[in-house]
């Protein structure tokens, strides 16, 4: 239990997808996990999702510094710390990305890391349940994706509201076209929540070459300016978990800079503040962060055919109970049915605005709006221009980095966020929530100016929870490149990162799906395996992005 070919830092998304995929080659494989068990209703179930990111035993608690451009605020960071990591802990919502998401990457250095090159591991990974597979979709793959079944007819209220507005509607957001409305998918499978722990660590975890061992990793050892194995500690005492062959950093965007910086790797002058022995130079460890920030654009319904009947202690309990035996009912789903992607101008070439709609006017921490039967739609900009960092408090390895965003840093961002707060008001004015809508929540109609929803910005943008980029992917030559685009960290030998940290930049929607495929990717990269045969499928662009905002 001292040793193994692989050391994986982290049970997380990637992590547990390396985990699965080093395992079944036949290596072995330890996974440190400072989390404990995923078992019980709270993670599982799927309708309780507003739970495990506000619980302690589950969540590493993380908070930003004072947010200087959203009045000072502090913003809660939620990371999982629990087998099956921020898949275990997060909303379930499965998307992929954008096509062109992955060809910026390549082009800004990654190379091989192209549409055309993970198509095929997103294929991989999954196994879609939307119809048949066809050229984009996955068949035989570990994680099950699925949909929810949109019987609240707000779901359908909301998907043609945007086609009377004059948007798109797509079938399948994660195939050949994102762009439009429809419905949306979820990592749910026979009503629970299909994680990257169920997924891929529990089959793994059969094989006798792949255990996890439950401590907190404190640096990664680098001696010679190669990575040995992993400074632990657990029961109290401190040890050294030897990796023969690599070992591969997936705890986050959070702490995999962290635990970078505390092993010798990354800015000097910082590394030197803080009495941390410099191993390998890298300015790029910790910065380059970057998060979608949204706001909840809340309605009154005129009609009490929204979760709110079930916002009490009697219709929680019948919930849950119905979930309990029968593994159905409201609890078997997230209610993020229908989403959308749209663009904000003309002259944008693909989406850059998300949307997610959810039949309940309520916060992500679980409080129902006051007025009671409502619904909303979360709403936000995909490519800020923002850019923040992760830095050390101490060379303590127990001592919560410092996170700073620096949301809404750039003015572009201003200018997005409210055209996000118009487009919105129009897509609910449609003739299709006619029956539906009583009157706005928030922001209100009072608010209507720029400084008015400027005002209300500042007061109510909450992160959605997809922080990465702290370890950047990128040319060996790029003096902010931390990893090379076969994630060997530049300047140490046997050291890897796999996990969000990586993303050169933020990818169009909810960061589960591609940290999976990053996870699947990389096992390739550390097995010396060839890639998967490049894909030939041409995504959808609207022909008339120069021209047309819709």
């Amino acid at each position: 239990m001292t040793e193994a070919d692989y050391v994986i830092i982290g049970a997380g998304s990637a992590g547990c997808a390396m985990a699965y995929r080093l395992a079944e080659a036949g290596r072995s494989v330890l996974v440190i996990e400072h989390g404990g068990s995923d078992a019980g209703p709270f993670i599982q179930m799927p309708g309780a999702l507003s739970y495990p990111m506000n619980m302690g035993i589950y969540d590493w608690g993380f908070r930003t510094e004072p947010e200087p451009h959203l009045g000072g605020r502090t913003l809660a960071t939620p990371r999982g710390k629990v087998i099956g990591g921020s898949s275990s802990i997060n909303g379930m919502v499965f998307v992929r990305g954008h096509a062109k998401d992955f060809d910026h990457w390549a082009e800004s250095g990654a190379a091989g890391w192209s549409y055309a090159d993970v198509l095929p591991y997103f294929r991989r990974m999954e196994t879609w349940h939307g119809g048949d597979a066809g050229e984009f979709r996955g068949a035989n793959g570990p994680l099950h994706v699925t949909r929810g079944p949109r019987r609240n007819p707000l779901f359908h209220a909301f998907v043609e509201a945007g086609r009377q507005a004059g948007y798109e509607v797509t079938d399948d957001y994660n195939g050949e076209k994102q762009e439009g409305f429809g419905p949306m998918e979820a990592t749910i499978w026979r009503g629970r929540r299909w994680s990257a722990a169920n997924a891929y660590l529990k089959p793994a975890l059969k094989r006798p070459n792949c255990r996890v061992i439950r401590a907190l990793a404190r640096r990664v050892v680098i001696e010679d300016g190669r990575a040995g194995g992993v400074e632990v500690e657990r029961g109290g005492q401190v040890e050294v978990i030897r990796a023969r062959a690599e070992v591969i950093l997936a705890a986050s965007s959070i702490n995999t800079p962290k635990l970078l910086m505390l092993s010798g790797v990354g800015p000097a002058r910082h590394l030197a503040e803080h009495g941390v022995a410099v191993v390998a130079d890298r300015p790029g460890v910790g910065a380059n962060l970057q998060d979608h920030l949204e706001v909840y654009m809340q309605y009154a319904s005129q009609e009490p055919i929204t979760l709110y009947k079930y916002w009490n202690l009697w219709g929680k309990a019948l919930v849950g109970a119905q979930w309990l035996f029968t593994g159905t009912g409201l609890g078997a789903s997230n209610q993020f049915e229908s989403a959308a992607f749209i663009r904000s101008d003309k002259g944008i070439d693909y989406p850059d605005i998300q949307y997610h709609f959810l039949p309940i006017a309520v916060r992500y921490d679980g409080r129902a709006v006051a007025e009671g039967h409502g619904f909303q739609a979360h709403v936000g900009p995909m490519r800020s221009k923002s850019r923040g960092a992760v830095t050390l408090r101490s060379a303590d390895p127990k001592a919560a980095p410092v996170i700073r965003f620096n949301y809404m840093s750039h003015p572009d961002d201003w200018t997005e966020f409210r055209k996000c707060v118009r487009l919105t008001r129009e897509i609910f004015a449609q003739e299709a929530f006619r029956p539906f809508v009583k009157h706005e929540i928030q922001p209100g109609q009072t608010v209507q100016t720029d400084d008015e929803i400027d005002a209300f910005l500042r007061e109510h943008a909450e992160s959605a929870y997809h922080p990465c980029g702290t370890a950047k992917m990128g040319r060996r030559d790029d003096p902010m490149a931390v990893v090379g685009p076969d994630c060997r960290v530049i300047g140490v030998e046997g050291l890897r990162v796999a996990d969000s940290s990586i993303f050169p930049r933020i990818t169009n929607g909810n960061l589960n799906a591609p940290s999976i495929m990053v996870g699947e990717k990389a096992a390739d990269h550390v097995l010396g395996r060839p890639m998967l045969a490049p894909a030939n499928s041409e995504p959808w662009v609207s022909p008339r992005w120069k021209s047309a905002q819709r």
